[in-house]
């Protein structure tokens, strides 16, 4: 027996068929950066059209968890998507410096500032705590294979970015668009400073649900005199500072004798306030409208006070009594009810949540231990009709999940309405793209409800608000937009510390005296808010606005909305062209991630143990905009999709081993029928992918990349394809034209899968034969695939229908491989029964049908040959017969054909391998 091994073309490659990706991955990514790729990829698009990702910056606190890893990913994989497109997409990344969570942080260590540091050492503990932050994040986010300038990113803690966020202020106070005013803040006790809205969670929380009665304290004609309106609160320890009663104007109140009491609720509310108060007899003496008790003197609960019944709108019938105890210092409707009568809007709460030592009967007592100790007074003086708990919702802050308060306090506003600014902020939205279209929903009602912008902070570690006010009147100096520029000039070359180290008589001279440095720092929203004014307009590489923000969903409570009224307050323009928000990471169930149900994913795992492209791969996969589903299970999934991908384009190299397209791509028009067709498919196939990745329809890729290469690549044109790589001479027309169309739809693949599969897709550029461009990361989609105009190649019907065919071939030969009738499918005669249509379609391509159906023998029979037992194709016009063939077999091809034998010098041989062997060589034209 002759060995014919030698004379066949087996594939053969370096790149591994195991990927060893956490192995491989570090080895490549330190080839990018000691080559300084980033730097090549902006060298070499320098000069065309940018598109901008502007980067919202994370918390510089802590290791990073899957939401970063979503995130960072899904801008990765769009800025080397636009870079494929050909655009100067330059990322810089960030991050946000200040604020309380570092604080706490070098608290821990070092105690509070002014213990065992100074404010100034505490101020660069928290600079150097949140460099190391920064720097393990850092390295976290290189290591997931996301392009950047890391060596110059942006951070808000930098010197520059620092004088331009009072650069910045400086701006904004100009077109007046920020002032100070006292009114009620979302306080955190914690904290020990206000929040913005966009650090306020709301979380379910047992109160205390108590009714409460106010005695009538003068002379009334509807003999209203001696009776108790009664109120309903959840908020016991706001009684002390309780100012007033409000009623709705249009509400009718009913005067009702129950258990020899009189007691005023609204109307409509009586039967529900008797039932929980347990009360099941009761006499309805009078009915007035809320209009009728306005100026009515009421006398407070406990103290000698007394509180006027005052009208106001806000009050409802939906729930309680109808009638409100208004204690103006605690909460936003209260204080405009209090600003409305000249009510005192002074707090009796300091800054620890405790009560001022004026207080009577509650000095010192801390907030949270207020509401049983009121309780307990009402409940002494006789005027607690009746007290229960009750679960409902309640603001809380989102660092220390504590509930917080609404405090009245002096503080810095960004007024939303003074000066047209939510306004201008509703008309800026409609000319945003918001992805999803949600998105639009929910900005809009962001901004329509949203208070004024509490920009101020009591906080140490951060921004100052570095305005010198007027010891007298609190207003700021009236050269204060020159004084910023210069206090800007000093921070911009040391840092936040500047304004804290001025002498203010360096800067006002004789004014000195009559002014103040503010000691409030500004909210971190407006650090990172501002990153437009301090990162798009100062760096060159990039531009105003940004072509694109992306972020989790909840920054249109967040950065999307600082970030817009910040730069309309600045400039009048949005920052942003399109905003793509993504949703947040939970289980196979539903839960959301957390240690103490024990679902947690953590990227350095995934990384250990599968590597970078399958965590992006997997990122790619799903529905982004929507919750994202993560598990064990997905990842194995993903890894089996990714082995699919890996070994497609492996068999794709390899048998490119001995192809040197300089010398052997063979030219379109002379290529065969079936790599004509895998070309402009795959042609078809990229056209639809750059639109997908232009939409940012990152699961569209992922299923069509998937699809190509298992069902059209591994399920179609590879198998057909085998034989003719394998057993033609090498140097014949019908190998070189596979191996040109395998470069082809290697090249574009290559480019197909780069922003995703990163480490794997430079992998692969390496070993693509032939001259290039250094890396994947430097070329553009792939122009070589041709189009064949015209010719049967792109007859789509025609394809269809033949694959259509195949796969009802492919089926019945399973089937017979399951009883053992066949071997294999080259133990098969395909016979095809077709009406005349058809087989003027199918007989052009004559026997060469056999290696479409990757069977030894075929046979083209006209319909009305077709026997009984024909079985449908599921094409019209097509039924299909299977019988085995017992022809001997080819030990060289493995086809079975009744040739082998014939030629005695190779007799184990078919004749078309005895060609290929020794003679001039088989020839194909159509597979």
């Amino acid at each position: 027996m002759t060995d014919y091994k030698q004379t066949l073309n087996l594939p053969e490659t370096a790149f591994s068929m195991k990927a060893n990706l956490p192995q491989m991955e570090p080895k490549r990514l330190a080839h990018w950066l000691s080559s300084a790729l980033y730097e090549k990829i902006r060298v070499t698009f320098s000069g065309r059209k940018k598109f901008i990702l502007h980067d919202g910056p994370p918390y510089a606190n802590g290791k990073i968890h899957t939401g970063h890893a979503v995130n960072k990913i899904l801008k990765d994989i769009i800025v080397k998507s636009k870079t494929l497109s050909g655009f100067d997409a330059p990322y810089v990344p960030g991050w946000d410096c200040h604020g309380l969570p570092i604080e706490l942080n070098v608290e821990k260590k070092f105690g509070r500032p002014g213990t065992k540091l100074n404010h100034a050492e505490f101020r660069e503990a928290c600079r150097t705590y949140a460099q190391e932050q920064v720097n393990i994040q850092r390295e976290a986010f290189m290591r997931l294979g996301v392009f950047a300038d890391w060596e110059h990113p942006y951070l808000t803690m930098n010197f520059s970015y620092e004088a331009n966020q009072i650069r910045a202020v400086s701006h904004m106070l100009k077109n007046k668009h920020i002032e100070k005013g006292y009114k009620p803040v979302h306080w955190c006790n914690d904290c020990r400073s206000s929040l913005a809205l966009a650090e306020v969670e709301y979380k379910d929380k047992l109160s205390p649900s108590i009714y409460v009665t106010f005695q009538v304290n003068t002379i009334h004609p509807n003999k209203l005199s001696g009776a108790y309106l009664v109120i309903w609160t959840t908020t016991p320890w706001t009684l002390p500072a309780n100012q007033a009663v409000a009623v709705h104007p249009d509400l009718s109140y009913v005067l009702v004798n129950a258990d020899d009491r009189l007691l005023i609720v609204a109307e409509d509310l009586l039967t529900t306030v008797m039932t929980v108060l347990n009360i099941s007899t009761y006499q309805i003496l009078n009915t007035v409208l809320g209009n009728e008790l306005k100026g009515l003197i009421l006398q407070h609960p406990f103290y000698s006070r007394k509180v006027p019944v005052v009208l106001s709108s806000h009050v409802t019938a939906d729930t309680g009594t109808g009638i409100v105890h208004i204690a103006p210092s605690h909460g936003d409707d209260d204080f405009r009810v209090g600003k409305e009568n000249g009510l005192n809007l002074e707090t009796i709460l300091g800054d620890d949540g405790c009560y001022v030592p004026s207080t009577d009967l509650f000095a010192g007592l801390h907030v949270s231990k207020a509401n049983d100790a009121v309780m307990q007074t009402l409940q002494e003086k006789g005027v607690l009709l009746h007290q229960s708990m009750i679960e409902h919702s309640y603001p809380h802050c989102w660092r220390h999940k504590s509930p917080l308060i609404f405090r009245a306090t002096p503080q810095w506003f960004i007024r939303l309405d003074k000066h047209h600014l939510r306004e201008h902020a509703l008309e800026a939205v409609n000319q945003v793209q918001w992805i999803p279209a949600t998105g639009f929903n929910r900005i809009s009602a962001m901004i329509n409800n949203s208070p004024d912008w509490c920009i101020s902070r009591q906080r140490t570690w951060g921004v100052p608000l570095a305005l010198f006010l007027h010891k007298d009147t609190h207003e700021p100096h009236p050269k204060t937009e020159e004084l910023l520029e210069k206090i800007a000039e000093r921070v911009e070359r040391s840092g936040i510390q500047a304004w804290f180290d001025i002498d203010s008589e360096e800067l006002l001279g004789d004014d000195a005296a009559q002014y103040e440095k503010s000691q409030d720092t500004l909210d971190v929203w407006l650090d990172s808010g501002v990153s437009h004014e301090c990162v798009l307009h100062q760096r060159s590489e990039l531009q105003f606005p940004a072509d694109l923000y992306l972020e989790g969903s909840d920054q249109h409570r967040g950065w999307f909305q600082s970030s817009l009224l910040s730069s309309l307050a600045i400039s009048g323009q949005a920052p942003y062209k399109t905003v793509l928000t993504h949703g947040f990471v939970v289980d196979e169930r539903g839960y959301k991630m957390s240690k103490s149900l024990g679902n947690v994913i953590e990227p350095e795992d995934v990384l250990k143990n599968y590597g970078a492209d399958i965590l992006r791969l997997w990122i790619a996969s799903t529905d982004y905009p929507g919750e994202i589903t993560f598990s064990t299970e997905i990842l194995k999934r993903t890894a089996d999709v990714y082995r699919r991908i890996r070994n497609t384009a492996r068999y794709l190299l390899s048998t490119l081993n001995d192809f040197d397209p300089a010398l052997d791509k063979v030219a379109p028009e002379n290529l065969l029928l079936l790599d004509q067709w895998a070309i402009h498919h795959a042609n078809t196939i990229q056209e639809r992918l750059k639109a997908d990745y232009d939409k940012y329809a990152f699961h569209d890729i992922y299923q069509l990349v998937h699809h190509f290469c298992s069902i059209d690549m591994g399920g179609f044109y590879l198998d057909i394809m085998k034989d003719r790589q394998y057993t033609m001479q090498k140097n014949s027309l019908g190998r070189r034209s596979g191996q040109t169309a395998m470069y082809h739809l290697l090249h574009a693949l290559v480019r197909w899968i780069a922003p995703i599969l990163s480490f794997t897709a430079d992998e692969i550029w390496e070993n693509i034969p032939g001259e290039k461009v250094e890396s994947v990361f430097l070329a553009e989609w792939y122009t070589e695939l041709t189009l064949f105009e015209g010719d049967l190649s792109v007859d789509q019907k025609v394809w269809k229908d033949l694959r259509l065919i195949r796969e009802e071939v492919n089926k019945q030969i399973e089937q017979r491989r399951a009883t053992q009738e066949l071997g294999s499918s080259l133990e098969a005669h395909v016979i095809l029964y077709v009406t005349t249509d058809r087989y003027d379609m199918l007989q052009r391509f004559g026997d060469e049908l056999r290696f479409f159906f990757i069977s030894s023998k075929f046979t083209l029979q006209t319909w009305n040959e077709k026997p009984i037992d024909a079985i449908d194709s599921g094409v019209d016009g097509v039924v299909v017969m299977i019988k085995p063939v017992t022809d001997s077999k080819c030990v060289r091809c493995w086809h079975r054909r009744d040739e082998v034998g014939l030629n005695k010098e190779h007799s184990e041989l078919c004749l078309r391998c005895v060609d290929n062997v020794s003679g001039a060589g088989e020839s194909r034209q159509f597979f």
